[in-house]
């Protein structure tokens, strides 16, 4: 396994940017320091790369492929404006039945039409990349990306499996301004000798098309057939179903999977993992992530179901699914002077855990009754307390993934499939997926129910208006007198 770290930066209010060339730099890091563990006959076998990446992350370049701009970040929320004008122009019906996803800040979409409403004269000769098709050009020449990829863009018609044409001009580009559409496991080619001298690769490596993070992370925890669920708890907290037809509802966004010919009902948190960083460094002052919270797990093992009556709406970062509400904001209820840091580490968990539920009760409204066990992933997954809070809340056996890299082994596993070394996913998942520990539900899971039903389940409903009136009150308070909001590209 091979790593390498991506700086983010922020250089104002709600922007998160990245250079590209990073990207590729960092692909080259990560490949040298998997190489270290290799010997020089198998680095020579190496036959197949697969590229599974982060989503809704954007790129404006020219037609060579080098950055005219900063990177976009999926979490990048700058364009909340350009979410209203495009639901104005378009209608959020139509572009939601497009699309699959019904509008907010996430998809790339409303990201480019902040970026070309601040700076026009990007968007007339430009060409746009995800991850995906940046990372391809340099691999193979050709500027592809796999559907699997390419729709969490919000830019491609899930139904012609084509780039939508009214989406286009809502954000003012042609099609050849975009990549060549194909499925995952397709292949692109081999790795152009220039590549190939760069990464240190056999220059006959084949580069095959892949999916998104969250898709990948699916095969990876061998989830390939509809009525299983994953979960995957990272920075962002994503529950995510299987299924062969094509399904809208504000319950979850609709995306391809990475099983070709299927698709994926996914619900998405962003306030994840990154709401304990925020209460263990900006409330706490605890810099060292793994002891901090190993120290505050240890500590809120000890507390009962419920954190002493604290509860936690996790919205840190606004809220998609079902809500669609980049207005929503996280709220601690019922803080009393004997709660503790641990308390609220707790009810963090505790929050989470009850929002995946109102989740996956939304996804098993169109998806139909799902396995009584759930698959979990991602950097939370490896804590048993988390483990067992959402085994008892969602009444469900909670099954970890043995694999700490779930998202490069789905990216893998479809490598195997494409390339022939399998015959179907079902067969590879089967011998290339490992799971590990179980949690069964415990004595606290009525506790849990009763809490989710009588606090949880329209906490968010009764206080939304007065959400609204914070994020107003937030809003004016950016503008100084003697200040004007940023023009937005078409209006006076």
């Amino acid at each position: 396994m091979g790593r390498a770290a991506l700086a983010v930066k922020s250089p104002e209010t709600d922007a998160y940017e990245q250079d590209a060339e990073e990207w590729w730099t960092g692909l080259g890091r990560a490949i040298a320091e998997m190489k270290r563990g290799l010997s020089p006959e198998q680095v020579a076998e190496i036959a197949v790369l697969v590229i599974a990446h982060q989503r809704e992350t954007v790129v404006v370049t020219d037609r060579k492929g080098t950055p005219l701009a900063p990177a976009l970040l999926w979490m990048d929320s700058r364009c909340q404006r350009e979410v209203a004008r495009a639901t104005s122009r378009l209608g959020a019906v139509r572009i939601h039945g497009l699309s699959g996803k019904p509008p907010c800040t996430t998809p790339s979409l409303y990201k480019l039409m902040h970026l070309f409403g601040t700076h026009p004269e990007l968007r007339p000769s430009s060409f746009v990349h995800d991850v995906h098709s940046f990372l391809s050009l340099r691999l193979t020449g050709r500027a592809v990306s796999s559907f699997a990829s390419a729709d969490p863009s919000g830019l491609l018609d899930m139904r012609s499996k084509k780039w939508s044409a009214d989406l286009l001009t809502l954000v003012g580009l042609r099609p050849d301004q975009l990549p060549e559409l194909v499925e995952p496991g397709y292949l692109i080619g081999p790795l152009t000798p220039g590549a190939a001298t760069s990464l240190g690769l056999p220059g006959g490596t084949l580069v095959y098309a892949g999916a998104g993070d969250g898709q990948a992370a699916g095969l990876g925890a061998g989830v390939t057939t509809p009525h299983r669920c994953y979960i995957e708890m990272a920075t962002a907290v994503s529950a995510a179903v299987l299924t062969q037809s094509y399904q809208l509802s504000n319950a979850y966004r609709t995306l391809f999977s990475a099983v070709p010919g299927s698709y994926c009902l996914e619900t998405t948190l962003r306030g994840g993992m990154q709401t304990l960083y925020w209460w263990l460094e900006n409330q706490l002052g605890k810099k060292l992530r793994k002891e901090a919270m190993l120290e505050l797990e240890r500590q809120a093992e000890a507390i009962a179901a419920g954190s002493d009556g604290l509860l936690v709406l996790p919205y840190w970062a606004g809220v998609m699914s079902p809500h669609w509400d980049d207005e929503a904001r996280g709220a601690l209820i019922g803080l009393h002077h004997r709660h503790r840091p641990e308390h609220v580490y707790r009810a963090v968990l505790e929050g989470l855990s009850f929002e995946l539920r109102y989740h996956l009760e939304g996804i098993e409204g169109s998806a139909g009754r799902l396995e009584r066990r759930v698959h979990v992933l991602g950097g939370g997954s490896r804590s048993d307390l988390w483990c067992q809070i959402l085994a008892d809340v969602l009444d469900l056996k909670v099954v970890r993934t043995a694999s700490a890299e779930a998202t490069a082994l789905g990216a893998a596993l479809l490598g195997a499939v494409a390339h022939g070394i399998y015959p179907h996913f079902e067969e590879a998942a089967l011998e290339m997926t490992r799971t590990g520990e179980e949690f069964e539900p415990g004595p606290a899971a009525s506790s849990y129910d009763r809490l989710y039903r009588g606090a949880y389940r329209g906490l968010y409903a009764d206080i939304q208006s007065r959400l609204h009136v914070l994020a107003e009150f937030r809003e004016a308070e950016l503008i100084r007198p003697g200040e004007t909001s940023p023009p937005i590209e078409g209006e006076a």
